[in-house]
């Protein structure tokens, strides 16, 4: 299977989907019960904290997080409410799947 890489446009980072995948899994597993995390935390934890570096990651990472949600994988919320991950605008973060 051929990864697809993102590439930073300034930076020359190449990151490949399943590297956005993993380090939003990890870091929205790791979160404290009830907590939520935005899209830019994740794009951070792999670029660094520039906004010419992690800025290029945040339409993929959203493609990424759709198809987590969809997939039952994780949670988008909006507003603070869980969004349908195929009709959300603007602002939104991301949490785990609730087991209660």
């Amino acid at each position: 299977m051929q990864r697809a890489a993102i590439s930073g446009v300034r930076t020359g980072l190449m990151v490949d989907k399943d590297t956005l995948e993993q380090t939003a899994l990890r870091l929205i597993t790791a979160l404290p019960v009830g907590k939520t995390l935005a899209p830019a935390d994740i794009a951070q934890e792999i670029a660094g904290k520039a906004s010419d570096q992690w800025g290029p990651l945040m339409q993929p990472l959203r493609r990424v997080a759709v198809r987590l949600a969809k997939e039952g994988r994780l949670v988008i919320y909006r507003k603070g409410r869980p969004a349908d991950p195929d009709d959300f605008k603007g602002v939104y973060r991301l949490g785990p799947v609730r087991m209660d």
